[in-house]
């Protein structure tokens, strides 16, 4: 039986030593100081052990089901621990108190949903999407809009979706037949078909929100002709709430790899009542302000799938007895050693724990530059830098993290051998569970295309150049510092290959296309290797000043040993994907089409 711990001794290094969130002095930090934010990080980790994480197993075998009537049953178990989500205010945490919200940062929330999601990854689908749908109504949402949906949406009564995929068009949204038909009394009859819905329906709020892109009688054809629409499961009759059933149903739920206890539906909407959000043909502008939101998610996610995969992995090598160390026995009075001396098994856990704590700090970074894009008191010139920050690191955060995510998972189910690949173990859920965060909310591939093809050319590059700047930063204040001189010198290095990268981009990308869009995965992953280097210097430099200080918590030592391990065995792929990117478009293009 799997188990997991939340890492809250890590969370609370990264929120209080590392991001200083208690120190900004912003209206959504205002609150917080040290026992606060450690009340909460505490809470949800009892929350995620206690609640959530002894239904995710139970949750996978049994799955959803749809009833006769069109309508999707959870798990055993899940509706209770909805019903005490909302009771204990977590749905309500992030969001304006306009609307019910408490007000906290949007880092903060990330943390309580990294734990959520390594209990059960499943479970913690439902609140996300929710969230996105939120963000989006917030944002382009009239005013009556937003006050007929987000007090019930913070509150968790009733949740949202993102309807984007049909089964002739995925990515290229383009293609999208969904129609809206005018009303004369302003509404809209949506009528099409939607697929790979998460939480498209569910017994675990009395409504459900619908987030649908659509197409007008008029529209123009390809993504410029694309609107968004609010189509709710059920209408409200006369200000009492929800209560007449709209001409929306499931269709049937998608028998999947993993994630068996989040609904993945086919939705059908049959003349079903919708209201336009925000402007005619500009429903896209909406949709990836929710899209950016649930792709910070998928990093997170991604990270919360490896970290209980890791935890159950080192418990498994501490235990298991199995031959002998090499240098000798280490458990002489036992039939075997256990296998965590051994050198393989130690590589596999050590890249796992690097990976980890590294990506933590990474995904709790982009959700604070999150926060301060959107402070009103800081000046214009500091939110363009969040900004620039998180819109250049969104795409490495969903699309690296995620890749790298399934790579240490699966080393979590080797050290398991022959047992990892028993259901009862846990880790194939694991495996399955994180696999499908490379490819929704645009597959890893487009993630990289975006990063090559749009955010390193948007506003001449100053996305690009911010980073550089922060980078510039982090090396002249600790350039004197020899104790994490190695921490450094790799950032520096880092950042170096990556601008051979990206100046070989630029020279060859003018002379055929396609060596750009090759070379754009090995480019997102020499971008994520430097941006975790970053990481690990930002988190070595404090731990390490604690030492100098006279700390002597082991956690700070074990903190730089697991930083250079990840310099030192980790941070030089960056060499081979350079190489690899190099190669441009000709070994991937030589072969003809026919011969495939």
């Amino acid at each position: 039986m799997p188990s997991y711990k939340a890492p809250v001794r890590d969370m609370q290094f990264v929120l209080h030593e590392v991001l200083k969130i208690g120190e900004f002095d912003y209206p959504q930090f205002n609150e917080l100081d040290q026992d606060l934010i450690n009340g909460i990080v505490k809470e949800g980790a009892r929350f995620s052990e206690q609640v959530l994480a002894p239904l995710n197993l139970s949750g996978d075998r049994e799955g959803c089901t749809r009833n006769q009537d069109g309508t999707v049953s959870t798990p055993k178990g899940f509706r209770a621990a909805y019903a005490s989500l909302i009771e204990n205010g977590w749905t309500t945490l992030v969001h304006d108190s306009e609307y019910g919200g408490q007000n906290m940062p949007r880092v903060l929330g990330t943390a309580v949903n990294e734990m959520l999601a390594s209990a059960n990854t499943a479970f913690s689908t439902y609140q996300g999407l929710t969230g996105g749908a939120i963000e989006a109504i917030s944002i382009g949402g009239t005013d009556e809009q937003k006050k007929i949906y987000l007090p019930k949406m913070v509150s968790g009564e009733w949740a949202g979706t993102m309807d984007l995929t049909e089964p002739h068009c995925g990515t290229d949204l383009g293609m999208l037949k969904t129609r809206a038909e005018p009303q004369a009394d302003g509404s809209y009859q949506i009528t099409g078909q939607k697929i790979f819905i998460s939480g498209g329906d569910h017994d675990l709020t009395e409504n459900i929100i619908h987030l649908v892109l659509a197409r007008t009688p008029d529209a123009p054809q390809g993504v410029k002709g694309i609107s968004l629409f609010i189509v709710p499961k059920l209408l409200e009759s006369e200000g009492e709430g929800a209560g007449r059933i709209n001409g929306v149903s499931c269709g049937a739920i998608e028998e999947k790899m993993g994630l068996h206890g989040s609904a993945t539906c086919v939705m059908n909407y049959d003349a079903a009542q919708g209201y336009l959000l925000g402007e005619v043909n500009k429903g896209l502008n909406i949709m990836f302000v929710m899209m950016n939101v649930a792709r910070v998610g998928v990093g997170m996610q991604s990270l919360a799938q490896s970290e209980v995969a890791y935890q159950n992995a080192a418990l498994y090598a501490a235990d298991r007895l199995q031959g002998r160390a090499i240098t000798g026995p280490t458990n002489p009075e036992g039939p075997g050693d256990p296998i965590i001396v051994h050198p393989d098994v130690r590589r596999m856990l050590m890249e796992s724990r690097t990976y980890n704590e590294g990506s933590r700090m990474l995904v709790y970074w982009a959700s604070l530059q999150g926060d301060l894009e959107g402070t009103a008191e800081r000046s214009q010139a500091e939110r363009d830098c969040s900004s620039d920050l998180l819109g250049l690191i969104t795409p490495v955060v969903k699309g690296y993290l995620s890749d790298i995510a399934l790579k240490r998972t699966v080393d979590c189910q080797q050290v398991f051998g022959g047992h990892g690949y028993i259901e009862e173990w846990g880790m194939s859920q694991f495996v399955r569970d994180t696999r499908i965060a490379a490819l929704y909310e645009g597959a890893n591939g487009i993630q990289a295309l975006d990063l090559v093809g749009r955010k390193l050319a948007m506003n001449s590059g100053r996305a690009l150049m911010t980073l550089n700047a922060q980078l510039d930063v982090f090396i002249a204040e600790n350039n004197d510092n020899e104790a994490i001189f190695d921490f450094v010198s790799a950032v520096e290095s880092a950042r170096g290959k990556l601008t051979d990268g990206t100046m070989w981009i630029m020279q060859n990308g003018a002379v055929d296309p396609n060596n750009v869009a090759a070379g754009s995965v090995d480019y997102m992953h020499m971008m994520g290797l430097l941006a975790l280097a970053f990481m690990w210097g930002k988190m070595a430099s404090v731990a390490q000043a604690q030492i100098d200080a006279g700390n002597e918590d082991e956690f700070y030592t074990n903190k730089l040993i697991t930083g250079r391990y990840f310099i030192r065995r980790v941070l030089p792929l960056i060499d081979t994907h350079l190489a690899l990117l190099k190669t441009g478009a000709e070994p991937v293009m030589a072969l003809s089409d026919q011969a495939f």
